[in-house]
C-alpha cells in the first residue's frame, strides 16, 4: 500500500510541472507580441520623426521664397531644385504668384502650397 500515495505524489508533481510549462510557453507568446507591437510603435514615431524634419525644411523653403519680391518671383517661373525640394513657381494672374515645394524624390507630391499677392509698382 505505501506504492499508491507515492505514485499519486509523483503523479501530481509531473501535473504541477506540465501546468508550469504550459503557463511560461502561454507567458512567452504574449511576451512576443508586446515585444513586436513595441518594435512596430517605434518604427512609426521613427518615420513621423522624419516626416517632421522633412516638413520643417520645407516650411524654411517656403518661408524665403514668400519674402521674394515681384521681380525675383517673376524671374524664378517654372520648377527649380531647391535642395532636397523642388519649387514650383507659377502666375496665375497678373499680380498673384502661386509657390509649391515638393520633395525632390516625389515630385508629383506638393508638401507646402500657397499663393502669394504681389500687385505691379508695388515697392520692393
Amino acid at each position: 500500500m505505501p506504492t499508491k500515495p507515492a505514485s499519486r505524489r509523483a503523479a501530481t508533481r509531473g501535473a504541477a510541472l506540465i501546468e508550469a510549462i504550459v503557463a511560461l510557453v502561454i507567458l512567452s507568446i504574449a511576451g512576443l507580441g508586446v515585444v513586436g507591437a513595441l518594435e512596430q510603435s517605434l518604427r512609426v514615431e521613427t518615420g513621423f520623426r522624419e516626416r517632421e524634419e522633412t516638413m520643417l525644411a520645407a516650411s524654411r523653403v517656403m518661408s524665403a521664397m514668400v519674402l521674394l519680391t515681384r521681380t525675383d518671383l517673376g524671374r524664378r517661373l517654372g520648377s527649380h531644385p531647391i535642395g532636397e525640394f523642388q519649387v514650383e513657381v507659377q502666375r496665375p494672374e497678373q499680380s498673384l504668384f502661386r509657390i509649391a515645394v515638393a520633395e525632390t524624390r516625389a515630385p508629383g507630391v506638393e508638401a507646402l502650397v500657397t499663393v502669394v499677392f504681389r500687385p505691379e509698382g508695388a515697392a520692393p
